[in-house]
């Protein structure tokens, strides 16, 4: 493909900056390096061995792209590589929506089933992220 071509296919119409994507990678991606314990729980069991390395890459992956979006020369790139991140990270948020199903199975209380509840419903609020993220 291009870099004409991609331009077109990921460039927002009116050229302006993607904030529904930057700003919440540029918060998670500061949360992600700050404290990598608070996500390492929601890496997939099959990966945890690297947990700690995965959320510190998946941070700064995150950081680099919500910086790259900025810029209209890298945007393009940058919507690509957020699509990418997001599809990456939705099995984690995935995990995290089972571990706080088996929490709310077991205690049995208003905040546990909010918790899960609100897991389960951001799920498919990624879908207009990564749509966003290819405008």
């Amino acid at each position: 493909m291009s870099s004409t071509s991609l331009k077109r296919r990921t460039a927002k119409p009116d050229g302006s900056i993607p904030w529904i994507v930057v700003l919440p990678f540029a918060v998670s991606g500061v949360i992600h390096l700050a404290k990598p314990r608070v996500f390492e729980p929601i890496i997939p069991k099959p990966l945890r061995a690297r947990g700690r390395e995965l959320v510190v890459a998946s941070g700064a992956a995150e950081l680099a792209c919500a910086a790259g979006l900025l810029h209209p020369s890298t945007r393009p790139l940058a919507g690509l590589a957020s699509a990418a991140v997001l599809l990456a990270v939705w099995p984690a948020n995935a995990q995290m929506s089972v571990d706080l199903g088996r929490r709310a199975l077991r205690k049995r209380n208003a905040s546990s089933l909010a918790a899960f509840a609100i897991s389960i419903a951001r799920l498919p609020l990624q879908i207009p992220l990564i749509k966003a993220a290819l405008r």
